[in-house]
């Protein structure tokens, strides 16, 4: 008889076996904690669910939209003595063309061509100086349109009057203490600028266009 059988019984009702019976474990307890956390979770989307109802009802959304783009561009309270006029830039002061004389070289192989923009630039109003062939230092060696050459303390004002006449030059500045400019014509010059374009490039450098205004 096994350890396992109470005494006096036996028969059908006898234990065998070395092991206990095992009982299963109790399911109530877990399919409370399941309808637990199914509630929970159904109240929290329901409540996040409404929430987000009452926003579109009530346009939150674009009334905060709109006050924030409202702010952006919203134009500051105008201060004592501003207005279009003060809002633009200033003109800036430029020399005229014959306060600046200039120096026409030739750099190129084409013969008469530092002749013929001297004699250009001279209608144009400007005060011819010297008129040749470039320096051995520029002779075949100035790849681009022209080199505007000057003294280190000539107005930049004075190499943009010239510049807006011959697109695509450059300058630099050398050793001279004099105040007039040397216009070195390269192998890609070609011509100078129209006179009509070169008078709107001045307008522009005049009177600087003011910065666009902000679209809202």
């Amino acid at each position: 008889m096994s350890m396992l059988t109470p005494p006096g019984m036996g028969g059908k009702y006898r234990v065998t076996g070395a092991a206990y019976p095992r009982m299963a474990r109790p399911r109530r307890r877990r399919r409370i904690v399941l309808a637990v956390l199914g509630s929970l979770l159904g109240l929290a989307l329901l409540g996040y669910g409404a929430v987000q109802l009452i926003g579109v009802f009530r346009g939150d959304d674009g009334k905060r939209n709109a006050s924030a783009a409202a702010k952006d561009c919203a134009t500051p309270a105008p201060k004592a003595g501003s207005g279009p006029a003060a809002s633009a830039k200033p003109a800036v002061a430029l020399p005229q063309p014959g306060q600046i004389t200039v120096n026409v070289y030739n750099a190129t192989p084409r013969a008469g061509l530092a002749k013929a923009v001297g004699d250009e630039l001279k209608k144009r109003g400007f005060t011819i100086g010297e008129v040749g062939n470039a320096p051995a230092d520029f002779d075949k060696k100035v790849p681009g349109a022209g080199i505007l050459v000057g003294s280190p303390k000539t107005d930049q004002a004075a190499f943009s009057v010239l510049g807006v006449n011959l697109a695509g030059s450059t300058h630099q500045t050398d050793a001279r203490e004099t105040a007039d400019i040397d216009l070195i014509l390269g192998n890609a010059f070609k011509e100078l600028t129209t006179k009509e374009d070169a008078d709107k490039a001045l307008a522009l450098l005049a009177n600087p266009a003011p910065a666009p205004a902000k679209k809202c």
